[in-house]
Formats: structure tokens, sequence, C-alpha cells
């Protein structure tokens, strides 16, 4: 079932053009969600420079076949943003990271976040990649996201990382995703 989501918004796969082009978006969209606590890989207040020189290394990596930048485009700007790493060693390339989902705070609750992830499910499918993993913070709401779209709990890894403003350490879920196969063209 696909996520329903406003009207307005819309999934986008970004280009390194129109990822530039929205590089100020991007910004508030990462420094937001840093801001909000959310474990993304980064710790709140960001530095001056990080959230862009983060985007900027994204946008080059998008100009390679490896990586997928989403947008959720809401109301003129980006909502949300999540991002596929496709293995690149010969007995990977059938798997895919699924990284960094990102939904702004004021448009959460709406199905953007659902919406991104099944479009990165469909595009991973489509590139014959069928196994998704990806990792979360243990406790957060993703989990139950994650495993609602089909995710299965890998493991757990105990004191994994810092929490922002509360300086505590906590775990990751391992979590994983097996897509229909697609045979060779």
């Amino acid at each position: 079932m696909a996520a329903e989501i406003r009207s307005d918004t819309r999934i986008e796969r970004l280009t390194p053009d129109s990822a530039t082009a929205r590089l100020p978006e991007l910004v508030e969209l990462l420094t937001n969600t840093v801001h909000n606590g959310d474990a993304i890989g980064f710790l709140a207040p960001l530095a001056p420079g990080e959230a862009e020189a983060f985007w900027r290394d994204v946008i080059e990596a998008i100009r390679s076949p490896y990586r997928v930048l989403l947008a959720a485009i809401g109301e003129g700007r980006v909502a949300g943003s999540v991002q596929l790493d496709y293995s690149q060693r010969s007995n990977g390339l059938h798997r895919a990271e699924v990284m960094k989902l990102m939904v702004d705070t004021s448009a959460r609750r709406r199905g953007i976040g659902r919406a991104l992830m099944e479009e990165a499910g469909r595009i991973a499918e489509a590139d014959r990649r069928w196994l998704l993993v990806l990792d979360t913070r243990e406790g957060d709401n993703g989990v139950r996201l994650y495993s609602s779209l089909g995710y299965i709990t890998a493991g757990i890894i105990p004191e994994y990382a810092k929490s922002s403003y509360t300086n505590e350490m906590h775990g990751t879920v391992l979590m994983y995703k097996l897509l229909p196969k697609q045979q060779p063209a």
C-alpha cells in the first residue's frame, strides 16, 4: 500500500544540480532534524558550516551511480529526505544501505517518512538491489516505522552513539528487508 501524503507533496529523486539548487533547504532540514535531537550521526548544536559540508559531500556522492538522494517536496520546499547507498563490492551488488531518513519537525505525522522509504524501496528494487539494511536509535519512532514497512530487526548494538543534549549513550537497532529478487536482464 502506497503512503498517502498531502497532494501538494511529491517525492523527487534529486540530481546534483537540483540538490545544489535546494542546498539551503537541505541545510535547514538537517539543522532542524539535529536540533530536534534525532539520531542521524550529528550532535547539536551543529558547528557553523557542518550541515552545508555534509550536503556538499552528498551532492558529490550522487554524481556516481552508487548513491541516490530522494527528497519530499511540499509547500515549495524540502520537507524530508532519505538516501540509498549501493554496495560497490562484487559480492554485495544486491544490497543497499538506507541512510539518513529526515523529516522536518513541522511536516511530521503526514506520511512523508513512509513515502520516502517506499520510494527508496521501489528504486532499489528497480536497480536490482533486493537487500536493504539500515540502523536506527533504539527506542525511536523509526523502529516502529521500519517494522511496519517490513524491516526485520537483526540485532542491537548497545552504547553505539551519544545523544544530543543528554550526552547519554544509546543503542542502535540494525534492521534489514528483503525485496523481491529481480532476474538479470
